[in-house]
């Protein structure tokens, strides 16, 4: 993804960039439509000097101020709507609206609590127009039976659907199998995460890496930091399922990358394929859970972390397997 922060050490590039107050200014948008912009790829960033800071190249706002339609344009791109402009720009009801994105067609990119504490999804406009122009047979008449017996079995997949959203955008800002698994492992409880990760010096590690959630609404002390924190937290026992699975298959590489800092002297237990050498215990990340239909040499292959599956090409097929959930 073009949002990724690319670090670099360079004094000149980082005296020619813009704090993202700067930043949002020159290029007429607010503070939060400029989070989202960077999260969404279209504004590309560099590092800080301080970890978790980004800039935004001065060449980089440049060439968005060049482009046709600014600033209308990115304004326009990243544009949110609620549940009543989304319904009126797809030309349906509301209840017609919130079913679809229930459903899993229209996935979040934001929410809030609104004054009677309740949850309030938004999306991007831009995804609003396109499904309603490439599924008109969605908008009117009686949905298939299929889409009925979900509705009725009571199918929301709205927070997972912005999770995958959100978990897909933190992949693409991993550096390496340590960090990849700490995305993983922060949309897990710690519960789930202790019983795939049980050395205490891993799960520190993966603490100390874990990312930060900045487009949560609301600080750790406001009153919405817990409903963003169980937003964060998968609660499909289909998504749990999958993200145990790629959590282990993502540990070992990440171990045969290097081990997590410990007390000088500690040897790591030994930890097989599937987690600590416990027997069957670790049966969930068998790695031919994820695509039975690949031989077992490759998916074997995988899970040892050999170089064919390492850096990019592992958080690519995150990102792909995320896509896929979602559809």
């Amino acid at each position: 993804m073009s949002g990724k922060a690319v670090p670099t050490k360079s004094v000149h590039t980082l005296a020619s960039s813009y704090a993202p107050g700067r930043a949002a200014a020159d290029l007429g948008l607010k503070r939060t439509e400029l989070l989202l912009a960077v999260q969404l790829g279209l504004v590309r960033t560099i590092a800080g000097q301080e970890p978790g800071r980004w800039r935004i190249p001065r060449a980089e706002i440049e060439r968005l101020q060049s482009a046709p339609g600014f600033p209308h344009a990115l304004r326009e791109r990243v544009k949110v709507v609620g549940t009543t402009e989304g319904a009126e720009l797809m030309g349906v009801t509301r209840d017609r609206f919130t079913k679809l994105a229930r459903l899993g067609f229209l996935a979040p990119v934001k929410f809030y609590l609104n004054r009677y504490r309740t949850l309030v999804w938004l999306y991007l406009a831009d995804d609003v127009r396109q499904f309603a122009e490439a599924n008109a047979s969605l908008l009117s008449g009686q949905a298939p039976v299929t889409l009925r017996s979900r509705l009725g079995a009571g199918e929301d997949r709205r927070a997972r659907s912005w999770r995958e959203r959100h978990c897909s955008h933190l992949l693409s800002l991993a550096d390496g199998p340590w960090q990849t698994a700490a995305v993983t492992a922060s949309m897990l409880d710690p519960t789930q995460v202790a019983d795939i990760v049980p050395d205490p010096y891993e799960r520190a590690y993966l603490n100390r890496l874990r990312p930060e959630s900045t487009n949560l609404p609301g600080g750790p002390d406001s009153p919405t930091a817990e409903v963003a924190a169980r937003v964060l937290q998968a609660d499909d026992p289909d998504e749990i399922r999958w993200l145990r699975t790629t959590l282990g298959l993502v540990m070992d590489q990440a171990r045969n990358d290097h081990p997590a800092p410990r007390p000088d002297g500690e040897v790591p237990a030994p930890v097989t394929a599937f987690g600590p050498e416990q027997g069957d215990g670790g049966s969930l990340r068998d790695a031919d859970t994820i695509q039975p239909d690949r031989p077992r040499e490759e998916a074997t292959q995988e899970a040892s972390g050999e170089p064919a599956t390492q850096g990019r090409k592992r958080r690519r097929a995150l990102l792909s397997w995320i896509g896929r959930g979602n559809g």
